[in-house]
C-alpha cells in the first residue's frame, strides 16, 4: 500500500486478477459492446483551495463550502483504507440502481449503457490492483463515483439520481454479509463432514464422560464428535436465519425519508436477487428512516458468529486438554502441530489455541457494534461507518476458526490403548449400576444412595464396582442379585444405554448414519 502525502493516494493489492484491461488513453475510450464512445475527464470535479493555499479536489458533497477538511479531519474520517473491500457490491448495486432509473425514464438508455461499461471497466481495474483508491475521496462510493466521472463525464453525474451514501451503504453492507454467511455455512458443513469421518473411524471406542471437569459416566466416541456435529447444526440455523433478515433492500429509502421521484424497488430488489417479503411490488414493512440506520442484521450476524466461536473455542480447550501428557488421548500430526524455539521435545496443538484465542475477538467485535449502536439517535449517523471493520474481522477470523478446526480433525488420531487404560478409573458405571436397582424395585433416591455406599466401599477396598463379590454387594443391599455383573464395567453400562439420542451402541450407529444422509457423505 502506498502514500504520498499530497494526493493521499494508495493502491489494493492486486488480487483476484480476471483478464486484462489496459489503462484508458487520453482522448476518447470507446465502450465495448454497447457502440458507444465518451470523452474521457481529466477531473471528477473542479478543484478547491484549503486554507493553507494548496488546491484540493472539491468534495462530489461540497457545493456549499468554500474551503477544503484539514489533513486532519481527512485522515480521521476516511474509511476507504477498510471499505474498498465492499467494491464488487458497490458496483452491483449501482448497475441496478442505473437500470431502474432508466426503465423509469429517469435517466436515458444510452446514459446506462455508458455507466454500466465504465463501471464494469472500474471493477476490472480493481481486480487487476490497477485502481488508485483515494483517501481525500473519503470512500468506497465516492471513490468509485468520482471515477466514474472522470471516464464517462456526464452521463455519471446521473448516477446519484433517488440516491444517497445512506442507503448505498446499507445496500453494500447487506450484500456483502449474505455472500459472508454463505461462505461460513459451507465451512461449517466441512468442519461438520471432518468430524463425522473422525467418528466413523472410532465407532466402538469408550471414553470417559465429564462434568465439571471430573469422571461422570462412560460414553463412545463417536457421540461426543456428533455432540460438536449438533453444536454447529445450530450455528448454520443461526446463521440461515440471519441471513433471511439480511436478504433485504434498503435502497430507494435515500437519505432518510424517501424520494419525490418515480423510483421503482421492487426492481432493484429483483436484480439484487433480495428476497424480502413483497406484495403489490414493495418490501413488506419497509420504512426509509428505519432502512438507513438499521443495524439489527449486523448485530444479529455478530452474535451469531461469537456463539459459533464460543463453540469452536470449547472444541479447542478439548482437544488442548486431551492432547496433553496428562489425558494423552489424542495426538495430532505434524501436520498440524509446532514446537517450541527452546524445549526441542515440544509438540504444542497451537492451531487449536489459537481457535480459542480468536473466540475473544469474534465476541469482543460484537461488543463494539452493540456499544457503537446503543446511543444513537434513529436515522443514519457517521458512527455507523466504525460497524465495518468489526464486521469484516469477524467474518475473517471465524472462517479462519472454521478451515483449521477441519484440517485439526482430518490430522488427529485417538489413542486407544491409553484410553483404555484409563476408563477403570472413576467408576463411571455407578450411574448404571443404580439404574439396575431401579429395575429391581427399588426407588431412584435409595438406589443413589446405596451405590453411593457401594462405591464408598470399592474406595475403602481399592477396587472397582465390577470386582467387588456379590456377597459384598447384598451387604449393602439385598436388592443385588448375580446378574448386577452384566451392568457393570464400562462396556456392559454404555451398553445399556437404550434411550433416543443416548451413547448406546445401537443410538450411536443410527446417529452416525443420519448424519452422513443430512450431511450427504457417501458410504
Amino acid at each position: 500500500m502506498a502514500f504520498t502525502s499530497q494526493s493521499l493516494v494508495f493502491r489494493a493489492p492486486a488480487s483476484l486478477p480476471i483478464g486484462r484491461l489496459a489503462a484508458p488513453p487520453a482522448g476518447r475510450v470507446a465502450l465495448r459492446g454497447r457502440g458507444a464512445a465518451f470523452p474521457y475527464v481529466a477531473a471528477a470535479s473542479t478543484p478547491m483551495v484549503n486554507s493553507d493555499g494548496d488546491e484540493k479536489e472539491m468534495k462530489l458533497w461540497g457545493g456549499r463550502f468554500e474551503e477544503g477538511v484539514t489533513d486532519a479531519v481527512e485522515r480521521f474520517t476516511e474509511s476507504i483504507s477498510y471499505d474498498w473491500q465492499l467494491y464488487k457490491y458497490d458496483i452491483m448495486g449501482s448497475k441496478a440502481h442505473a437500470t431502474m432509473l432508466a426503465s423509469q425514464g429517469l435517466i436515458t438508455a444510452g446514459d446506462r449503457d455508458i455507466i454500466l461499461e465504465g463501471l464494469d471497466q472500474i471493477e476490472t481495474l480493481i481486480q487487476e490492483g490497477k485502481f488508485e483508491w483515494r483517501k481525500d475521496r473519503e470512500d468506497v462510493h465516492m471513490n468509485i463515483e468520482a471515477a466514474l466521472i472522470e471516464r464517462v463525464g456526464e452521463p455519471a453525474k446521473k448516477l446519484h439520481t433517488a440516491r444517497s451514501r445512506n442507503d448505498q451503504i446499507v445496500t453494500d453492507l447487506r450484500l456483502w454479509c449474505r455472500d459472508a454467511i454463505d461462505k461460513i455455512l459451507i465451512r461449517i458443513k466441512q468442519f461438520q463432514v471432518s468430524l463425522v469421518m473422525l467418528a466413523s473411524k472410532y465407532v466402538d471406542l469408550i471414553v470417559p464422560g465429564y462434568t465439571h471437569l471430573q469422571r461422570a459416566q462412560p460414553v463412545l466416541l463417536p457421540h461426543l464428535l456428533l455432540s460438536y456435529v449438533e453444536q454447529l447444526e445450530r450455528d448454520a440455523g443461526r446463521l440461515a436465519n440471519c441471513r433471511e433478515r439480511v436478504n433485504f433492500c434498503p435502497l430507494g429509502a435515500c437519505a432518510l425519508a424517501g424520494t419525490g421521484l418515480p423510483i421503482d424497488r421492487f426492481q432493484t430488489a429483483k436484480d439484487l436477487k433480495f428476497t424480502a417479503p413483497m406484495k403489490n411490488r414493495q418490501v413488506v414493512g419497509f420504512l426509509c428512516i428505519d432502512a438507513v440506520s438499521d443495524r439489527d442484521f449486523v448485530l444479529e450476524f455478530l452474535a451469531a458468529n461469537s456463539i459459533a466461536a464460543v463453540h469452536l473455542s470449547r472444541i479447542g480447550e478439548e482437544w488442548v486438554l486431551w492432547a496433553s501428557e496428562e489425558f494423552g488421548f489424542l495426538t495430532p500430526s505434524d501436520k498440524v502441530s509446532t514446537g517450541s524455539s527452546i524445549m526441542p521435545q515440544k509438540k504444542n496443538p497451537d492451531p487449536m489455541e489459537l481457535v480459542r484465542g480468536k473466540s475473544a475477538r469474534v465476541v469482543g467485535d460484537l461488543m463494539t457494534v452493540l456499544i457503537l449502536c446503543k446511543g444513537l439517535p434513529q436515522a443514519y449517523n457517521r458512527d455507523l461507518q466504525e460497524d465495518k471493520e468489526p464486521l469484516f474481522d469477524s467474518v475473517k477470523a471465524i472462517l479462519g476458526m472454521l478451515e483449521v478446526c477441519t484440517e485439526f480433525a482430518q490430522n488427529i488420531s485417538f489413542n486407544s490403548k491409553r484410553i483404555q487404560r484409563s476408563l477403570p478409573a472413576g467408576y463411571l458405571d455407578a450411574t448404571t449400576l443404580a439404574d439396575y436397582l431401579v429395575k429391581k424395585g427399588v426407588p431412584f433416591r435409595t438406589s443413589h444412595e446405596i451405590v453411593g455406599r457401594s462405591v464408598q466401599l470399592c474406595v475403602t477396598k481399592n477396587c472397582q464396582l465390577a470386582e467387588l463379590q456379590l456377597d459384598d454387594l447384598k451387604a449393602v443391599h439385598p436388592a443385588f442379585e448375580a446378574d448386577v455383573y452384566e451392568y457393570l464395567g464400562v462396556e456392559n453400562a454404555v451398553n445399556k444405554f437404550i434411550s433416543y439420542g443416548s451413547t448406546g451402541s445401537n443410538q450411536v450407529k443410527k446417529q452416525l448414519e443420519d448424519w452422513r444422509i443430512q450431511l450427504g457423505i457417501s458410504s
